[in-house]
């Protein structure tokens, strides 16, 4: 099942239930994706890699706007956002663990010949597209940083 059957199963689902919180994250997931499909250039279905980086980017703007409400005392804000983070992060596969992530890395490090950071690039791009959605660009960066020097 695509994302999208599965948002918009869960979609109904939350209106039976009248989740709130549930019902507005899937909206925002379902907009999202049809956003991506009527792009100009699209193809009509997405791939399973796109949808992983659809729901990331979602994501990672909840957690931005949720530290901002902290921040600033907006505790009812706040709890709006982590709902919505909550009902996203269902639908992304389980972050990998540290030690999980350098063993992946030093895989492709591996399989690439990568000798030294002038060979960051060619890695960063597998890594992104092998790792999408389960470990952020941040964290892998500084990873392979630490593998390659």
């Amino acid at each position: 099942m695509s994302l999208k059957q599965q948002v918009e199963a869960d979609l109904k689902d939350a209106m039976r239930a009248k989740d709130q919180d549930t019902l507005r994250a899937l909206r925002g997931i379902k907009s999202m994706i049809l956003l991506a499909e009527t792009e100009k250039g699209a193809k009509n279905d997405l791939t399973e890699t796109a949808e992983m980086q659809l729901l990331t980017k979602a994501a990672k703007q909840r957690k931005e706007s949720l530290e901002t409400f902290q921040q600033q005392g907006r505790d009812d804000l706040a709890a709006k956002e982590q709902a919505e983070l909550d009902v996203i992060n269902r639908y992304l596969p389980q972050p990998m663990s540290e030690a999980e992530v350098k063993e992946a890395l030093q895989q492709i490090i591996e399989e690439e010949g990568a000798s030294g950071i002038k060979d960051m690039g060619k890695v960063m791009e597998r890594a992104s597209k092998e790792l999408a959605g389960r470990v952020d660009g941040k964290t892998m960066s500084t990873i392979v940083r630490q593998l390659l020097v």
